[in-house]
């Protein structure tokens, strides 16, 4: 079962829907519009044997785009802790420099500098070494290159005419979406009530 943080995403999981990096819902795109555009259809199959995922069963795309937002999710809490500190000494540097630190002794000012840096660099640094578990987590980048590969395949069947909305998937890219692992055990797929959107 879901924990609270990705109540949200299973209720919209539930229905058939997705819920994309603004916590904003969508509809799934059919699998039989994506596949009336033969050359969507083919990359499909093509991609899809290269990632071993099916990407025209809307169920598998369906639990696919489950974890991708539940992986964003873990990623933006971090990000919002994390943002309001870096604003403050990186941007927030700039203005207490013009107003305050130009004023001050050389020494005032060569030690306002190696702090905020080592501030700086230091938050970047923690961010990272707390994502980094994620980021390099073989199954997650399974997910994330499928999910890479999802939006490439729907924005075929838009150019080839498919009712494909624009920026569908809605979502941004990932930096460790480019490999695939093989040998990667697969997520869990969720358990959801008979009679549901996924069915």
């Amino acid at each position: 079962m879901p924990g609270p943080t990705s109540r949200r995403d299973f209720q919209a999981l539930q229905n058939g829907q997705f819920v994309d990096d603004g916590g904003q819902t969508h509809d799934l795109v059919p699998a039989s519009v994506i596949a009336s555009v033969p050359a969507a259809k083919e990359a499909a199959e093509r991609y899809g044997r290269e990632v071993r995922f099916d990407f025209l069963d809307d169920r598998a795309v369906l639990a696919m785009l489950y974890r991708r937002s539940q992986d964003t999710a873990k990623a933006g809490v971090l990000g919002c802790l994390f943002a309001l500190p870096l604003f403050v000494f990186g941007a927030g540097a700039w203005p207490f420099w013009d107003l305050v630190a130009v004023e001050k002794p050389r020494s005032f000012q060569i030690a306002f500098l190696v702090a905020d840096a080592v501030i700086v660099v230091g938050l970047l640094v923690a961010l990272y070494l707390l994502r980094r578990r994620s980021l390099l987590d073989e199954t997650n980048r399974n997910m994330r290159c499928r999910a890479r590969l999802y939006r490439k395949i729907a924005v075929i069947a838009r150019n080839g005419g498919a009712d494909v909305p624009l920026l569908y998937p809605h979502y941004g890219m990932y930096i460790t979406s480019r490999k695939f692992f093989p040998e990667a055990p697969e997520h869990p797929v969720p358990v959801l009530p008979e009679g549901n959107g996924l069915t």
